[in-house]
């Protein structure tokens, strides 16, 4: 099975959840889950998109570790984006590669 559903969290949860997605873009945290969590960054290294176990992505651009936050929905090879600004975005996984937003991205864990 490829695709899964958001949980939605509450509380205390709510609260580790904001923690989780303000730490730095490191390349430790599990992919355990779904096949496409974890890091994925552009061929300059410039953009850098965690997707995190929980549901949720942070975007990071050059020297902003936080550009852009928000939830995603991955759907057999098909991936949906809710910024928590409001706008949403869609991409595509083809043979382990992250085509999003006119960017070619690459798991780098």
């Amino acid at each position: 099975m490829r695709g899964f559903m958001v949980a939605v969290l509450i509380g205390a949860s709510a609260v580790a959840m904001a923690q989780e997605e303000r730490a730095p873009m490191t390349t430790t945290e599990s992919t355990a889950g779904h096949p496409y969590v974890g890091l994925w960054v552009t061929g300059d290294g410039r953009i850098r998109q965690r997707l995190l176990p929980n549901g949720r992505y942070v975007e990071a651009r050059g020297d902003n570790e936080l550009a852009y936050q928000g939830r995603y929905e991955v759907t057999g090879d098909h991936i949906e984006y809710w910024d928590d600004t409001g706008f949403t975005a869609d991409g595509e996984f083809v043979d382990d590669v992250l085509y999003h937003g006119g960017m070619v991205m690459h798991r780098t864990d």
